[in-house]
């Protein structure tokens, strides 16, 4: 690709942004990668985070509010530690974190940036996130973000929450699954690409 056709495309990147397109459609509408039209955004310090809401909500309904951390920590979240770089820059979460099933919550400034479920345990979920696989896209794509936030401005914490199974009508209901899914439908997440629908 020459650097005309970059320019076109970072561009147009930006264009969608102002519009309220959010980064995800952008990268869909225009055949790129994700991280492309993150970086482009990011760089040209048009955030794609409060972009990311607005556009793919009806204009009629209200935006999701953020979801701040007083929120997680009433609800039951508790502090488990804090994303860092490892002396050999590998990510790292600077604590021992609990291997139990549970929902945990990356949070910057008093707000959560990504709320997600681990069924494989919570330790062993955020370890693939500093070590993503090559297929693991979710992985590798907040492997990313939380990289970038760490080197442009310091922390990100973590927080934890074990929510019992319950039963409804005599059927299994995963606590977990279900308390991710709440959080993602009522709040506006920044990281979560779910959030926005």
């Amino acid at each position: 690709m020459d650097a005309s056709n970059e320019m076109t495309t970072s561009a147009r990147i930006r264009a969608l942004a102002s519009e309220g397109m959010a980064t995800a459609e952008i990268a869909r509408k225009l055949g790129i990668r994700y991280q492309h039209a993150y970086k482009v955004l990011k760089v040209s310090i048009l955030s794609p985070t409060p972009t990311v809401r607005q556009k793919r909500i009806a204009p009629s309904s209200t935006p999701k509010p953020p979801l701040p951390l007083s929120v997680l920590t009433e609800g039951g979240f508790a502090p488990a530690g804090r994303w860092m770089f490892s002396p050999d820059e590998e990510l790292i979460v600077d604590v021992l974190l609990p291997k139990e099933v549970g929902v945990y919550a990356f949070v910057k400034d008093g707000f959560a940036l990504y709320v997600g479920v681990a069924t494989m345990g919570i330790s062993k979920r955020l370890y693939f996130y500093g070590r993503p696989g090559v297929s693991q896209r979710t992985s590798k794509r907040l492997n990313a973000l939380i990289k970038g936030e760490l080197l442009a401005s310091g922390s990100i914490d973590i927080y934890v929450a074990i929510p019992p199974d319950l039963e409804w009508n005599g059927l299994p209901i995963h606590g977990s699954a279900g308390l991710e899914l709440g959080l993602i439908k009522k709040y506006a997440l920044p990281w979560n690409m779910r959030s926005a629908g």
